[in-house]
């Protein structure tokens, strides 16, 4: 047998074995299993005497990707997204809150310590992002993961993750640059937000109905390879397109989730993340490096203080605000109370770019093993610290945060079908401007590309870039329309909520007019000033760009019947799709 092949065996075997007893270990003391998977990688680390018993680390760290990936798919596969709009609100603040107080508590401690102002961004960045494998791993082996605050935390950790991606890019753009300019931030936010919304659309809309053809062979292997081949392709896309793999992973999920094949999935991909999960936690107490505490010792452990306690107070003051009560605020803050894979990550961004020292990696592994194993006894005992925080606080100050919950739990019957109206105008204005906001960044792209190949030519390489423009504002006109629409609707439930009858009726409705025929107009030119931002690179010279706005504009008002029809029609079919998710 090839010696890569047996050493790979080798270790896969001690792996799996030393796994296998920290279950049964961790079964017979009631711990849970997470923390045996750690301890057994700490024990077969290359840092624990007198020897490693490991010899090829990479694979394994691999294999270990390949347990984030499962992790998150599978977590994507429970998402509801009438369970997400649920917690939405409560989900934005608290993670919005945490982010920005641990980026500035991270950095003001490494500012504390005397490192580097890089470095100090840096920690703050690693402290910002709980862990989404650990927790949801932490819940599963408690038996917690269907309680009702469990949905908050799951929607606390979808925004988080959707905020790493974007703090990965800001990172890059201020380690290479030396600076953070307003213009990155916006261009990485509208690109994110555009590709996430355009693959779940299409998602809904092709995915479920090539899977229900694939179970009409009522063959489950031939079911598991083909949601693998989804799963492995889409996280590829993701990658090539600079973003995190453990995103792409939960967008699949979340897709495939709409599926009417959906339990017979899960069933099939269990034994798979049960398997790659273990291997990479193992691999999180490989990395765990003794020696850091001692080297390190009051940096990890005023770190590990601050996130422990930072994450509690931002986390629970967040879902405090947003109307729950203490005891689900205080479950869903020590639920949230560590660091995890995307720290990592961050960390060893830091480290290829060569703008960080080393040490900051070893301490976010330390302070994220010492989290982890923390976490599930934070969480077994949240109800107890909740009425232990209870009995402290004044009952004034408890009375009123009771009368606040309730208040802000109250929704008035008259008010439901105004704010269900809003809310869903809300939901497709968005959809429609980041649909052509994608088509203009997918338009740069391609124009960059052909010009890249046909370089030299001048006069190609504009007549390309109007070609582009025009093809890119013909596509996206369904969606400014149709947004344009909504907006204008939108603005005049707002005129008639705000403007109420005082004095002469005449007055109140011009005040309504004007107010629905400007604010559309005002955000309208905004979505253009941010379509021009993004495109900018293909906007042709400003005659030909007078000659193409003037053509498709008598374009559109000849063919506008026909594009408002095309949109219903893709709507609907959206709409049908949403509505075969499970629980229907």
């Amino acid at each position: 047998m090839h010696s890569h092949a047996l050493i790979f065996i080798q270790d896969m075997a001690i792996i799996m074995l030393i796994a296998g007893l920290a279950t049964v270990l961790c079964h017979l003391f009631r711990q849970p299993i997470v923390i045996g998977y750690i301890l057994a990688g700490v024990i077969i680390g290359k840092h624990t005497p007198p020897f490693s018993f490991i010899a090829d680390e990479t694979t394994i760290k691999t294999l270990a990707e390949l347990g984030v990936i499962f992790l998150m798919f599978s977590l994507g596969l429970e998402f509801n997204l009438h369970k997400l709009s649920k917690v939405g609100t409560t989900a934005v603040i608290s993670a919005v809150l945490e982010i920005l107080l641990m980026i500035w508590l991270g950095y003001e401690i490494g500012i504390l310590f005397g490192w580097t102002t890089i470095n100090a961004i840096f920690l703050g960045a690693i402290l910002a992002i709980s862990s989404t494998t650990i927790i949801v791993k932490a819940l599963t082996e408690l038996k917690m993961k269907n309680e009702p605050f469990t949905q908050i935390i799951f929607g606390i950790l979808i925004i988080e993750d959707i905020f790493a991606i974007l703090i990965l890019a800001l990172l890059s753009s201020i380690a290479i640059t030396g600076s953070l300019q307003i213009t990155d931030i916006i261009y990485a936010s509208t690109k994110l937000v555009s590709f996430m919304v355009v693959a779940m659309l299409l998602g809904f809309l092709l995915v479920p109905r090539l899977l229900s053809f694939i179970a009409k062979f009522k063959s489950n292997e031939m079911l598991l390879i083909s949601v693998l081949g989804l799963c492995f392709g889409f996280c590829l896309i993701v990658v090539k397109l600079n973003y995190s793999i453990a995103l792409g992973a939960f967008i699949i999920g979340a897709i495939i989730a709409e599926s009417n094949q959906l339990k017979k999935i899960e069933y099939l991909i269990n034994p798979l993340r049960d398997m790659f999960s273990a291997i990479f936690f193992v691999s999180v107490g490989l990395l765990f490096n003794p020696n850091v505490i001692v080297d390190y010792f009051y940096p990890v452990f005023v770190i590990t203080v601050v996130v422990i306690l930072g994450k509690i107070i931002s986390c629970s003051l967040g879902v405090l605000i947003s109307g729950h009560d203490g005891k689900t605020s205080m479950r869903v803050g020590m639920g949230l109370a560590q660091i995890g894979e995307f720290s990592f990550i961050i960390a060893a961004l830091g480290i290829t770019l060569k703008v960080t020292e080393s040490y900051l990696y070893s301490i976010a592994v330390c302070v994220s093993v010492i989290t982890t194993l923390t976490t599930p006894y934070l969480i077994k005992h949240s109800d107890a610290c909740a009425r232990f925080t209870g009995m402290l606080i004044p009952k004034n100050l408890s009375s009123t945060f009771a009368i606040y919950a309730g208040w802000m739990q109250r929704k008035p019957a008259i008010g439901d079908q105004l704010r269900f109206m809003v809310k869903r105008s809300i939901i497709q204005i968005i959809i429609n401007i980041f649909i052509a906001l994608a088509i203009f960044i997918f338009a740069v792209y391609f124009a960059k590309t052909a010009i890249m190949l046909n370089a030299g030519n001048i006069i190609g390489a504009t007549a390309m870039k109007s070609a582009v423009f025009t093809i890119a504002l013909l596509l996206s006109m369904p969606f400014l329309i149709a947004a344009y629409q909504k907006i204008k609707a939108l603005s005049m439930l707002t005129a008639e909520a705000l403007i109420t009858e005082n004095g002469s009726s005449k007055l109140t409705s011009e005040i309504r007019n004007m107010i629905s025929e400007v604010m559309p107009i005002m955000i309208f030119l905004l979505i253009i000033l941010l379509i021009a931002f993004l495109s900018e690179s293909i906007i042709p010279p400003l005659p030909l760009l007078v000659l193409i706005l003037l053509v498709i504009g008598i374009l559109t008002l000849f063919v506008l019947p026909w594009l408002v029809r095309l949109h219903a029609k893709l709507q609907i079919k959206l709409i049908k799709s949403l509505k075969n998710r499970r629980g229907k």
